[in-house]
């Protein structure tokens, strides 16, 4: 089964500046399915005409915590942008405390709920961002009964112990290029305890390119070095990386899914 990645940011200079080409090397490395997701209300139309250029790319609808925007409105603003085509998925949304100022903490906490609230609402998985901010992130999955929808880790970096927890919480989890870096090794740890049918990969491009890439802009046809790190990691080939993890990407993802199966 090809590779998927299952979160970039194809709206984002360089990549959108360069898509056909971006896009023609994330096909010719094998890369068929792309989740291009916002991290605000305003990337809606950008990743509307990413979408336009190639039938699997598929997006999502969320305010990143480090975004203000959240409103009273905005549980119904979610769900009406998640209802428009090929919308598969309720993020990248979450908490992020690395440079929090008072009282960001609280506006990140109700825009997280308002979020959870939307994806229970229009029964489409969460894509969860969280950054030194693991025991409020699984408090509120748990207050808000997340696990009832579930979601993603994405670009995992917390501990084994959180890994659990989210496991627990119906969540699977994603890694990207950090997971090649060569101080990364108790992520690595963790990339071995996670379940065959948990695993996701990305590339949170333009950012975090793997190596031998690091520092580089990053780009989808990048994830293949992220397949081969967690294959080695786990003592399996490449190709199996890919199978369980595209395979897992279209189980979490459901209205991705149907709609490969519709085209």
């Amino acid at each position: 089964m090809p590779l998927v990645d299952s979160h970039c940011h194809l709206h984002f200079e360089p990549l959108r500046d360069d898509i056909e080409a971006v896009l023609a090397r994330a096909h010719e490395c094998g890369v068929a399915h792309m989740l291009c997701v916002s991290v605000g209300l305003s990337d809606i139309g950008p990743i509307q005409e990413i979408m336009r250029h190639d039938p699997g790319i598929f997006g999502s609808v969320g305010i990143h915590p480090n975004e203000a925007g959240a409103t009273g409105s905005l549980v119904d603003d979610l769900v009406r942008l998640s209802a428009q085509d090929r919308m598969v998925a309720i993020g990248e949304t979450g908490l992020d405390y690395y440079r929090l100022e008072e009282p960001d903490a609280a506006r990140q906490q109700r825009q997280f709920r308002a979020h959870i609230a939307a994806a229970r609402r229009v029964g489409k998985p969460l894509i969860i961002h969280t950054r030194e901010a693991a025991a409020d992130t699984l408090h509120i999955l748990r207050d808000e009964q997340a696990a009832d929808i579930g979601g993603v880790l994405h670009c995992f970096t917390e501990s084994a112990d959180f890994a659990r927890a989210v496991l627990d919480q119906n969540f699977y989890i994603s890694f990207s290029g950090i997971v090649t870096f060569k101080n990364a090794h108790a992520l690595r740890d963790v990339a071995r305890l996670v379940p065959d049918d948990r695993l996701l990969i990305e590339t949170d491009a333009p950012y975090l390119a793997p190596v031998p890439h690091r520092g580089q802009s990053n780009e989808p046809s990048y994830v293949t070095h992220v397949a081969q790190c967690l294959a080695d990691i786990r003592g399996v080939s490449r190709e199996q990386i890919a199978d369980l993890t595209a395979r897992n990407f279209f189980a979490l993802f459901t209205h991705a899914a149907s709609a490969v199966a519709v085209s």
